[in-house]
């Protein structure tokens, strides 16, 4: 099978990551742990592919647009940067920020406290999800909200939000207002929280947005292409940031390992990068005219979901399943519609 090729390095990646899985498990938690700590690495993968799969397509609608170079250097430095960043150094900054630890102290924490590392991380879910979840939404309604966007999927309500594109920065006052409204059904003590970090996300999608339109300026020089892909890889890896959020949260469902929650997840999230190449290689996005809204329909769902778990809890397998529904639902719209013209 053609695409097979794409997933070989994540193939590889999932054995070496099994394996270490076994001997943690032999070492923090006795010799008869081993295979326990396998499946919950494997669930952990799984997981993260669920909750990601949106982000593969809306990643490849991006990736297709940059330089060869830029496009290898987000397999490359992206893969590290979502790994060892997202999954590993991201949670110990926040455990060192919030329980004012250097990082070693904090490293520490995680491995021999884990469930004080738990408490800690699941302390700020406001902060996280407030962030994450504004920062997503912002992507979705820039998407919606496209006054030249000319293909719609679910047309009745796509060409009707394409229409407020004309209002200068619609998304954002849509946010804000979004936030004021969320933040009344969130806690006295954690609603200044919320509000702060929800901002924060609006803020950075504009700084981002900001700098992708300077650096796309002029993109007629292939210097200047790939400055423009610098600012999309940039774009891409705050995407990448925010989705791993819920996972992280969600994996201490499962285990409250460090090593083991960044083995899981970064199995997941190779399996999600190779995925991406896949559908940018293949062209795949051109052939399925509506994938490309179903992700967005999804990344949107996401981040309400998001939004909502800041005050209430939401099951992972609702955010995990409802991006796979949508993805789904396009897919099957875009067969059809292929099937259709050529008649």
């Amino acid at each position: 099978m053609a695409s097979a090729r794409f997933f070989s390095s994540s193939i590889l990646v999932t054995i070496i990551g099994l394996i270490a899985s076994y001997f943690i498990g032999i070492e923090f938690s006795g010799p008869k742990e081993g295979f326990k700590t396998v499946f919950f690495v494997f669930v952990l993968s799984i997981l993260e592919i669920s909750l990601s799969f949106d982000n593969a397509v809306v990643n490849a609608t991006i990736l297709k647009r940059m330089t060869p170079k830029w496009r290898h250097r987000f397999i490359t430095w992206g893969i590290l940067i979502a790994v060892f960043g997202m999954r590993l150094i991201f949670p110990l900054a926040i455990i060192s920020l919030v329980a004012h630890l250097n990082p070693l102290s904090a490293l520490s924490l995680a491995i021999y406290q884990p469930t004080e590392y738990e408490r800690i991380m699941t302390s700020v879910h406001t902060e996280i999800n407030g962030f994450g979840g504004f920062f997503l939404l912002m992507v979705c309604l820039k998407f919606f909200f496209d006054s030249s966007k000319e293909v719609h999927w679910i047309r009745g309500v796509e060409a009707f939000l394409s229409k407020f594109g004309k209002i200068e920065a619609v998304e954002i006052g849509m946010g804000l207002l979004f936030l004021l409204i969320i933040s009344n059904y969130v806690d006295a003590h954690h609603r200044l929280d919320l509000i702060i970090w929800g901002i924060a996300g609006i803020t950075t999608f504009i700084c981002i947005e900001g700098l992708g339109e300077f650096l796309q300026l002029d993109t007629s020089t292939i210097n200047n292409a790939e400055r423009a892909s610098f600012g999309m890889f940039l774009y891409l890896e705050v995407i990448d940031a925010s989705f791993s959020f819920d996972g992280v949260l969600g994996a201490f469902a499962i285990t409250n390992n460090l090593f083991l929650i960044a083995i899981g997840l970064g199995i997941g999230a190779m399996f999600v990068r190779s995925l991406t190449i896949m559908l940018v290689e293949l062209g795949t996005l051109n052939k399925y005219r509506y994938l490309e809204h179903g992700a967005f329909w999804a990344i949107g769902a996401l981040a309400v979901l998001m939004i909502i778990g800041t005050f209430k809890t939401v099951p992972e397998i609702a955010t995990g399943l409802i991006g796979f529904i949508f993805i789904t639902m396009a897919f099957i719209s875009s067969r059809s519609y292929v099937e259709k013209i050529q008649k």
